[in-house]
């Protein structure tokens, strides 16, 4: 029961009713019964251990970036991994992470200690623990491609443990530990010393591409679609003549058709009306099936 483990954790960072509008990057979403901002591995493992002998529903959030919770909201505890675990540490190439750490200030600061190779993802709005839960990526690279290490937690035995990356861990927007339903807890990467001007120009050039292509100025959960083989997700939905298309407060945005904005007032119904309409058109117009990228959770 929600009370039995609100009583086990009180000495923990815990929240009753919080609106999860205020922490998805949509600003959408009803309220969970409860939130948990934990300091450390020990914390989570101690909150699922305490869910699952409650018989407590618990999931696992990061920045909201890539997130869409539903208007009624959450039923039992969302553990927010966020700024108490965002440590870093790097050392000659290597460069390690908390979960919690935000992508674009890791990314910034391998770049002030002269580290280069993560200038792509500099831009994505998320944290390392959920860049790494789904592969995240950009501009043709993926963090995949400079990870070495990963510390997580597998809630169903109860344990910490370290994983040394290897073959067929990562695929397009998901990984082992995406599948598995591990929690990543930090991450460690293998980058490389180089001129750090041209890592700079490099990251800004991504950052100029982004806000010319991308609607910054609006609430979104970015890419609402995966990449189709042979296709562009935005291309397609904006050749069926949907840019601008609109359910409410929930518009495909002028932008860039790929992404779904929230223009005010979207609800999370507005959202998965319009994800459906998208999904529709472009099935009939060109026998393509999209398969959304962001998660939906909640009720």
């Amino acid at each position: 029961m929600l009370r039995d483990l609100i009583c086990e954790l009180q000495d923990l960072d815990l929240q009753l009713g919080v609106p999860m509008s205020r922490h998805t990057t949509f600003r959408i979403g009803g309220k969970a019964d409860a939130m948990l901002c934990p300091r450390s591995a020990e914390e989570i493992l101690r909150a699922v251990a305490a869910c699952q002998r409650f018989n407590v529903p618990f999931v696992v959030i990061g920045n909201g970036s890539n997130l869409l919770v539903k208007d009624g909201g959450i039923r039992g505890l969302v553990i927010k991994i966020g700024p108490k675990m965002s440590s870093m540490a790097l050392d000659g190439e290597t460069a390690f992470a908390q979960a919690g750490a935000r992508l674009s200030a890791f990314v910034s600061e391998c770049m002030r200690q002269g580290l280069c190779g993560l200038a792509f993802a500099g831009g994505i709005p998320g944290t390392v623990g959920g860049g790494v839960l789904m592969n995240a990526g950009a501009y043709g690279s993926e963090l995949k491609d400079v990870l070495t290490e990963v510390e997580y937690i597998d809630p169903k035995k109860g344990v910490c443990g370290r994983r040394a990356i290897a073959e067929g861990d990562f695929e397009y927007r998901s990984s082992i530990f995406a599948k598995n339903g591990w929690i990543v807890t930090g991450a460690r990467f293998r980058l490389r010393r180089g001129a750090a001007e041209t890592e700079r120009a490099l990251f800004e050039e991504y950052q100029q591409r982004r806000r010319e292509k991308q609607p910054l100025n609006l609430p979104s959960a970015g890419s609402v679609f995966k990449r189709p083989s042979g296709h562009f997700a935005g291309a397609l939905i904006e050749q069926a003549g949907l840019k601008g298309a609109a359910v409410g407060g929930a518009q495909v945005s002028k932008l860039h058709a790929g992404f779904i904005v929230n223009t005010g007032g979207a609800t999370a119904a507005d959202v998965l009306a319009l994800i459906e309409r998208n999904k529709k058109d472009v099935r009939q117009a060109f026998g393509v099936s999209l398969e959304e990228e962001l998660k939906v959770i909640g009720e």
